[in-house]
């Protein structure tokens, strides 16, 4: 072997490989169904099953009160889009259908209702009530509630001819995301996380099944160098995972609905660089365990569970523990989805993107690195 470790790097015999590879990998049901209709799999389920918005709230109300004022303010809920008001006529038929989830809360417009509101209207005088056992629902409940009550202290205030007295008059504006839907966050980052299973799957199954078929020993044999070894491995899958890239970029854009406001170009520089982190991740431990089951099994750990926890997509990097966000600058994903969600949702400004460009260089070269130390041009 020698002789092999001399020979001096050939584009020919890197075109050979190639093609060698990319021969291979079309023609294994295993790489099309990863590369193909894995992605698409997957952007079905975190599109339609990951969702953050609440839909229509199920609400009781039990109006005890009588005049035009309570049946106002009951009327105001009943009018309320994203609510669905069932009545009762009992606070413990309400309190059962909360403990069977039949509601997620209720709202009591007390007997006093008209006496309390000439007294004072700072307060509102309701009894609101909701389901603690998930805490997101329950603040959507008091939030919606107390928003259809501003909003019909301000249209009686109005029909009296009265001045609503308010320290502070609040006017939200949703920059970015102005229809403020979870999806159009949430699909960028679920990109992230499908191009990295697929990503590592694609490569960690490349090595180990040479080793299982017996043909890197052949391979070895040949006069081809460790770099062109390598690139061989890299390249065609390479360009099979900006396919898949691109392919879940169009469905998002075009089946999911979500806008895409950056440039395509950046996108793909973006992604080649994090394809690189990912690919080089595989191969890494491809190389290591040569083995096809214990290195999709490896790959899965590796790269899905990191890229899904640890990665900002779901959970905010910012209330994890110390530990665990110095962790999270490991992680390549941390930076696509920094820089996918910034695509997805303001046009192509380099300057912010450029951070995030520059870490996942530095990811791809590490990763790429440790896979060329491990590659060895000899049998072990």
């Amino acid at each position: 072997m020698s002789g092999a470790s001399k020979t001096s790097f050939s584009i020919r015999r890197l075109k050979a490989l190639c093609w060698k590879e990319t021969l291979q990998m079309l023609r294994d049901p295993s790489s099309n169904l990863i590369a193909f209709a894995l992605p698409m799999l997957l952007m079905f389920v975190f599109g339609f099953g990951i969702n953050l918005d609440t839909p229509t709230l199920k609400i009781g109300l039990l109006n005890e009160a009588t005049g035009t004022e309570a049946e106002g303010f009951s009327s105001a809920l009943v009018g309320t889009p994203s609510m669905e008001i069932h009545h009762y006529q009992t606070r413990e038929d309400m309190a059962r259908d909360m403990a069977d989830s039949k509601i997620r809360g209720f709202v009591v417009i007390p007997s006093d209702f008209s006496r309390r509101m000439k007294v004072t209207s700072d307060t509102a005088p309701l009894q609101v009530v909701a389901d603690g056992s998930e805490p997101n629902t329950a603040q959507f409940v008091a939030n919606y509630v107390s928003g259809v009550w501003q909003i019909w202290m301000t249209q009686r205030a109005d029909d009296r001819g009265e001045e609503l007295k308010r320290d502070v008059a609040l006017e939200p504006r949703y920059w970015y995301n102005p229809s403020a839907k979870s999806r159009n966050f949430l699909i960028p980052g679920s990109i992230t996380v499908i191009m990295t299973v697929i990503g590592a799957l694609l490569t960690s199954l490349v090595v180990a099944r040479e080793w299982e078929r017996g043909t890197m020993e052949a391979l070895l044999a040949s006069p081809v160098t460790r770099a062109e070894l390598l690139l061989s491995k890299i390249l065609p899958y390479y360009a099979l995972g900006m396919f898949s890239l691109l392919l879940c970029v169009a469905s998002a854009r075009w089946l999911l609905g979500v806008p895409f406001r950056g440039s395509v170009l950046a996108l793909c520089v973006v992604g080649t660089f994090f394809l690189l982190s990912v690919l080089g991740i595989g191969l890494a431990i491809s190389t290591a365990t040569r083995n096809q089951f214990n290195a999709a099994q490896a790959a899965l750990n590796a790269a899905f569970l990191p890229a899904t926890m640890l990665s900002g997509f779901i959970y905010e990097i910012s209330s994890m523990p110390t530990f665990l966000r110095g962790v999270t600058h490991l992680i390549p994903a941390r930076y696509f989805v920094s820089a996918i969600q910034t695509l997805f949702q303001v046009p192509t400004d380099w300057k912010h993107l450029m951070p995030d460009i520059l870490l996942l260089m530095a990811s791809a070269t590490f990763f790429l690195g440790i896979t060329a130390r491990m590659t060895k041009r000899r049998m072990e």
